[in-house]
Order: C-alpha cells, then sequence, then structure tokens
C-alpha cells in the first residue's frame, strides 16, 4: 500500500470510529428529546458547523460556486435528506441492538452497497468491478456477522 493511500485509509478508519460514537450520542440524544427533535437538532449543528468552515476557508469564492449549481444533476442533491435518514436511523437501532450490533448491520450493508455503487459506477463513480476474491470476502463478512450477532 502506499504511502497516500494509507493516510486516506486512516482518515475513512477515523471517519469509522466517529461514525459509532456519532451513533451512541444521538441515540442519548433521542432518548431524551425525541428522535426528530434530536435529527433536527444534530443537522442544525452540522449545518452551522459546516457553514462556519465556509466562511474560513471559501472567502472570495462564493460566486463561482453558484454559478456551478445549475448544472449538477438533481438526486445529488439527495446527501442531505440521506443523511437524515442516517441519523435517525443510527439513532433508532442503537438503543434495541447495542453500538457493536448496530454497527455491524451497518457495515455490512454499507459495505454491500459500495461495492455495487463500484461494480455499476453509480453516482458518477469510476466502475471496478466485482471480483471473486471480493465475493469471497463479502461471504467471510457474513460469517463474522453472524458471529458477531450471535448471543
Amino acid at each position: 500500500m502506499r504511502g497516500l493511500q494509507f493516510i486516506f485509509l486512516l482518515i475513512a478508519g477515523i471517519a469509522g470510529s466517529l461514525m459509532a460514537i456519532q451513533g451512541s450520542l444521538n441515540s442519548y440524544l433521542g432518548g431524551k428529546l425525541g428522535l426528530l427533535p434530536a435529527t433536527f437538532s444534530v443537522q442544525l449543528l452540522g449545518t452551522l458547523t459546516v457553514g462556519g468552515l465556509l466562511l474560513v476557508f471559501l472567502k472570495g469564492q462564493s460566486q463561482s460556486l453558484l454559478e456551478g449549481l445549475p448544472t449538477i444533476p438533481f438526486y445529488f442533491w439527495l446527501g442531505g435528506p440521506v443523511g437524515v435518514a442516517i441519523i435517525y436511523g443510527v439513532a433508532v437501532s442503537i438503543p434495541k441492538l447495542g453500538v457493536g450490533n448496530a454497527t455491524t448491520g451497518i457495515i455490512f450493508f454499507q459495505l454491500v452497497t459500495a461495492y455495487l455503487i463500484d461494480h455499476f459506477g453509480l453516482f458518477n463513480q469510476e466502475t471496478i468491478p466485482f471480483t471473486g476474491v471480493k465475493v469471497i470476502g463479502i461471504a467471510m463478512m457474513v460469517i463474522g456477522a453472524f458471529l458477531l450477532l450471535r448471543k
């Protein structure tokens, strides 16, 4: 593995760890506020955080950003509503399954979906063929998930 690939794998790993932490935090908020108010609060704080980052890092670039908006297909804007569904789904599943079991389900279905996106080149992604080795890897994940989800 090349150095730059390792750095991006490390970044992805940190993001994965943060997803487990975020799910736990959102689950707690959902129990205290209700799931929809908690989801709204999390999205609002995320919006404010990104808004602050935009102000700091994109000074003077707003015009060029606005000019590109009409050229983007509508379905690429669905990341926001999908994010709401993710936050809500994680907050609902963690109290019922536990963080480990919920994360097992999340990771399994996330990987299957990711490989389908790669294989078919969906959402303007580079096509990366699904191979027999990947089938074996997913089969091993199914076995691992089964072992992790057992009582």
